[in-house]
């Protein structure tokens, strides 16, 4: 088989789940890492305990690799939202962020604002709730420091261009979540100072599997406020009170869970192998099919047609007093997705098979022919 052959072979789970963005199915290569990290561990061998602990570095190369960096420049995270944490507790100046974004930016920055008194945060509501380059440049003030976007907007799936943003906000930086797309879509991540995401969905690696991105200019700008003992040069500091390393490893806490960063090296290395681009086509023929079913049977999609702009999330924004019976009919068919904010999310992806577009086809004429009825 080819590489993507084998990859959408290794989607195991039941048909019907088009839930990619809530949450990922765990692997089988995940799943046999976690085993094998886990009798290593069982054995009390310093050599076991020191393999398993690689992974850390392992996986920082691997991701350095998709982000079009280093592992230098990379750190592992419990999650997204503690690396947007280091970014947005350090910085200094005026925070731009859009209301309509996910809380892990919104709350995060607000938290950051109010309790370090460094930065201030100004919310700005984009048309459609699409985070376009215009929209950041009609929000810009000469007191913004940074701006902060999501990859993919976890309601719509507008993908954000962020190389036009980067032209529109010129130096100042440029703080992704990329939990939306990483991995399944090709970005142009140097355009950012800082890009944090999680396994923990598209990646199929579980929770604890965070990651953030650091460029040169972010850890000279952003000050490593959250910074802990393993976060420093050298060895364990013993009776001194040592300042944080001088590399982006200033923003971390204490040492990381080893067989979570296991799972996102197994993962990472998935990816890898097969190509992001020739995953991203994938997706995109999938969503391509879950579009064209929702058009066959008269349901608005809200998600841009443009590949270039979407991922893989496919929102549906039926009538008001149709989204009730739409989303139970999409239940009692067997579907796994999310309903947010009046819309009904739809996330296939590369390996999501021709059974699980089967059951959305049926469910969603059994709803033509009811609404009708």
């Amino acid at each position: 088989m080819s590489d993507l052959a084998t990859f959408a072979a290794s989607f195991d789970g039941e048909p019907g789940y088009l839930d990619w963005a809530a949450f990922g199915p765990l692997s089988p290569g995940v799943r046999s890492e976690v085993q094998a990290d886990a009798d290593l561990l069982g054995t009390g061998r310093r050599s076991s305990i020191d393999l398993v602990a690689d992974h850390d570095r392992e996986a920082r190369q691997l991701l350095g690799e998709l982000l079009g960096t280093d592992a230098e420049h990379v750190t592992l995270q419990p999650s997204t939202s503690y690396g947007l944490m280091h970014a947005f507790f350090g910085l200094e100046g005026g925070l731009l962020v859009a209301r309509s974004e996910f809380p892990s930016l919104t709350i995060t920055a607000a938290r950051a604002v109010a309790l370090t008194g460094r930065a201030t945060l100004d919310l700005f509501d984009p048309e459609d709730g699409f985070v376009t380059p215009d929209s950041i440049r009609d929000a810009l003030t000469d007191q913004t420091t940074a701006v902060a976007v999501s990859l993919v907007d976890f309601r719509t799936g507008y993908r954000a261009d962020l190389g036009a943003i980067r032209d529109v906000i010129g130096d100042r930086l440029l703080i992704v979540d990329a939990i939306q797309g990483f991995g399944v879509i090709e970005a142009e991540y140097e355009a950012a100072d800082v890009v944090c995401g999680h396994g923990y969905k598209w990646l199929r690696a579980g929770r604890g599997t965070g990651f953030a991105s650091f460029s040169d200019i972010a850890r000279e700008r952003i000050a490593p406020v959250l910074s802990g003992f393993a976060a420093v040069e050298g060895d364990l500091p013993v009776d001194a009170i040592v300042p944080p390393a001088a590399s982006v490893q200033a923003y971390g806490v204490s040492v990381l869970d080893h067989l979570a960063a296991g799972r996102l090296a197994a993962t990472a290395r998935e990816i890898a192998d097969v190509g992001v681009g020739v995953i991203e086509r994938a997706l995109a023929e999938r969503v391509d099919e879950v579009i064209a079913l929702a058009d066959g049977h008269g349901i608005p999609v809200v998600t841009p047609r443009d590949p270039a702009r979407r991922a893989g999330i496919v929102a549906l924004a039926p009538d008001p007093q149709d989204a009730g019976p739409l989303a139970a009919t999409l239940a009692n068919y067997g579907l796994v997705f999310t309903t947010r904010s009046g819309l009904i999310r739809l996330a296939p992806h590369a390996g999501t098979d021709i059974g699980t577009l089967h059951m959305l086809q049926d469910a969603l004429g059994a709803f033509a022919a009811s609404r009708v009825a």
